[in-house]
């Protein structure tokens, strides 16, 4: 049940006590670096004066345009020559960020993968097929090198190419597998045009799931679709990328590891803490890695804290589902919408496929919604007005969740574009 029982069950106490020691360490590595040197000098902060996250909190927010402007080495905390790996994302002005590994940050974050993957009982006696892309994207390598750890056979497929994905899983029997929750919906199509049944031909346990927001609804789909555990994971590349949260086997949350982070959650627009229960955005501090110290990144994520108990018994704080991202957020006649609102109602209709997308247009200077669904083939048989009254019933729900009236219209499955990576959701053809 645990891979490392005595730091996943550690009384708060002593966790804290543990954050705190770490913590001291990373102020240290992180005076080592050009950035937070300067920004510490301006604020006439001494790294001494830095014990606990309330200490910490006198510091700014650390952005991903702070990262973007410290390429390549304002971030970095040890000479070059310790370097083993770097992963990189570019941005939309071209400008990559970029996080350092020594090798042990590799190894620290390979034994935090692990874990995750242990606590869903993933064992040496499965056979882990890795779904995601390798490369600068640290999903595929991360998870990779997580369940080698635990002995796992695993199989570095990476992303694309489904009959080739189809063929592995069922030559190999693959038992545990990490997909993008868009491309497991995909996926489950396409087995099903090669006449098999996702559930009964194919010999999966555990998917792991995550890289992009998804609902509950969602994650119920895709177990009653293969007939498999699907278990939340949260990570980004900044943080070292998966492992850094992930349900255990009660799916009552995310257990954010804190002998790793430290977790703060905040209000987008003021940056003041949120209440427990509140939903804001995620601020994390890396307080266990050399490399790349990051303080108080601003994830743009948004979620809430969870603080009861959990039955498992392990004592690090849970943080909710993903709710979207603050820089994902659309507007429309001055009302805030996240896609996940939209996919959480749709996902929730048994008559809605697994495709859907959300179209923004501006009409006689009016924003106009549509959303265009996928829905089941045989509907398209039967009776119109059948057909009429889903349509409306989609349309209800939605105004329900998203205080907006969209229009809709249902399509037959096949008919939107489909991505094996990352779905594109919206698609916003306003001109302001």
């Amino acid at each position: 049940m645990y891979w490392e029982k005595d730091l996943e069950i550690m009384p708060r106490e002593e966790l804290v006590k543990l954050q705190r020691e770490r913590l001291h360490k990373t102020i240290l590595q992180a005076a080592k670096t050009p950035f937070y040197r300067k920004q510490f000098a301006k604020l006439h902060i001494t790294p001494e004066s830095i014990q606990t996250l309330e200490d910490l909190q006198n510091l700014p927010f650390t952005t991903k345009e702070d990262l973007r402007q410290g390429f390549p080495f304002k971030f970095l905390a040890v000479p070059l020559e310790e370097v083993v790996r770097l992963h990189s994302s570019s941005g939309t002005t071209g400008v990559p960020t970029v996080i350092y590994h020594s090798a042990e940050d590799l190894d620290r974050w390979t034994n935090q993968v692990a874990r995750c993957l242990y606590m869903v009982g993933v064992r040496k006696t499965d056979v882990f097929q890795n779904m995601m892309s390798y490369g600068l994207f640290t999903g595929g390598l991360g998870m990779h090198y997580g369940a080698e750890r635990l002995g796992a056979l695993t199989i570095p497929i990476g992303a694309g190419n489904s009959k080739r994905q189809i063929w592995f899983l069922q030559f190999f029997k693959t038992t545990a597998a990490h997909i993008l929750p868009s491309y497991a919906l995909l996926l489950a199509n396409l087995i099903k045009s090669e006449g098999l049944d996702p559930k009964k031909d194919l010999n999966l346990r555990i998917m792991l799931i995550g890289a992009e927001p998804h609902s509950e609804e969602t994650r119920q789909r895709i177990e009653e679709l293969y007939g498999a555990k699907a278990y939340n994971s949260y990570g980004l590349s900044e943080m070292n990328g998966p492992g850094v949260a992930f349900e255990c086997p009660y799916q009552n949350g995310m257990h954010l590891w804190e002998d790793y982070y430290l977790l703060e959650i905040v209000n987008p627009q003021t940056g003041e803490p949120c209440a427990s229960g509140e939903v804001g955005e995620i601020v994390l501090t890396t307080i266990y890695r050399d490399a790349t110290p990051i303080l108080r990144y601003r994830t743009r994520d948004l979620a809430s804290f969870i603080d009861e108990p959990c039955p498992c018994g392990r004592t690090h704080r849970r943080i909710s589902r993903i709710q979207g991202r603050s820089d994902d957020m659309f507007i429309v006649r001055g009302v805030n919408i996240f896609p996940i609102q939209v996919e959480k109602v749709l996902m929730g209709i048994p008559e809605v496929g697994t495709n859907y997308r959300i179209v923004l247009e501006r009409e006689d200077y009016r924003d106009v919604m549509r959303v265009e669904v996928e829905i089941k083939s045989e509907l398209f048989l039967g009776d119109l007005q059948k057909l009429e009254r889903l349509r409306e019933r989609i349309q209800s729900e939605l105004r329900s969740e998203i205080l907006v009236t969209p229009e809709v219209s249902l399509v037959e499955p096949g008919t939107l574009p489909t991505q094996e990576g990352k779905a594109q959701r919206v698609l916003d053809q306003r001109k302001f």
